[in-house]
């Protein structure tokens, strides 16, 4: 997709004011970049554990990959405001209404194509850090748009204050998911569940490695 040069400089400068808070004013880890794919269609799927979750993951991305975009939907009440509005959508996020939502289902098929998009599959945030379940929707688009899969891990940044320094948090990339076989498969609701499920699977094993990486480097 075709961004201007002056927005592209906007979201990088935007990026690096994220990264120096969570990297240099406190200790966010970011691992495994080296999965994600620099062409080509890529799905970001994550869990999802605190607002900062929506700028730090694509700030993490741009770090090793710079000028890039990450496309991301974004519920539609958060753009009520002009100005905020304004922001995300030069940030790369747009909105989404409730239930389904024909336009933005067809715009992030677009996007899959060639771009990278940022989702959270299931749907709604967890403070606690406890994984949920997979919205199945997220199989359906895996399943018509077969874009590369990255499984991402958050850990320990729903513990963070905004005003406090020297926080601990992690993001960690995962090596692409593999559904050929699933794509052998009528596209059913039992299929999209089947590919929803792996992608949870590769989640949860990221935060059991956050996990055991965290008792690690307190020992």
């Amino acid at each position: 997709m075709k961004v201007s040069f002056l927005r592209r400089f906007w979201v990088m400068f935007c990026s690096w004011g994220v990264m120096f808070y969570a990297s240099r004013l406190n200790r966010l880890q970011v691992t495994g970049a080296a999965h994600i794919p620099r062409n080509g269609g890529v799905l970001l799927l994550s869990n999802h554990i605190s607002a900062y979750d929506t700028v730090l993951l694509p700030a993490a991305v741009q770090k090793y990959q710079p000028w890039q975009m990450i496309w991301a939907p974004a519920k539609e009440e958060l753009f009520r405001h002009p100005v905020l509005g304004a922001i995300f959508r030069s940030w790369g996020a747009f909105p989404v209404k409730r239930g389904r939502d024909v336009r933005a289902g067809k715009k992030l098929g677009q996007l899959l194509q060639t771009e990278k998009v940022m989702l959270f599959p299931e749907g709604t945030r967890h403070k606690d850090g406890q994984l949920g379940k997979g919205n199945r929707g997220v199989g359906k688009l895996i399943y018509e748009h077969r874009p590369v899969v990255i499984p991402t891990t958050l850990s320990g940044i729903n513990h963070w204050k905004l005003m406090k320094c020297g926080q601990q948090g992690r993001i960690s990339f995962g090596p692409p998911l593999e559904f050929s076989d699933l794509y052998q498969l009528e596209d059913t609701k039992g299929t999209q569940f089947l590919i929803v499920e792996r992608v949870m699977d590769a989640i949860a094993q990221g935060l059991d490695m956050s996990v055991e990486v965290s008792d690690q480097s307190a020992k």
